[in-house]
């Protein structure tokens, strides 16, 4: 199976087309219903472009706030195309 060729555009107005983005210092927010996020430390990352959905820029400060322990929330469900 190919990779599906992604288009990521920048804050400074680039295009950029790829099939694959690597994620740096990366970590994964893994959701409960029954205890806090867990945060799963992946370090540098590569997603092939067939498996992104959506991507949005966090607001740190906003986040920095937030109390993950005791954050409670569904997994979530795989996105079907």
């Amino acid at each position: 199976m190919c990779a599906e060729t992604i288009s990521v555009i920048t804050n400074d107005g680039r295009n950029i087309v790829a099939t694959n983005i690597i994620l740096d210092e990366s970590h994964e927010r893994v959701y409960s219903t029954k205890e806090g996020v867990q945060q799963l430390v992946l370090g540098l990352y590569i997603i092939r472009g067939d498996n992104i959905s959506i991507v949005g820029e966090l607001d740190e400060e906003l986040d920095s706030h937030l109390d993950l322990s005791n954050l409670r929330a569904h997994p979530l469900k795989p996105v079907i195309h």
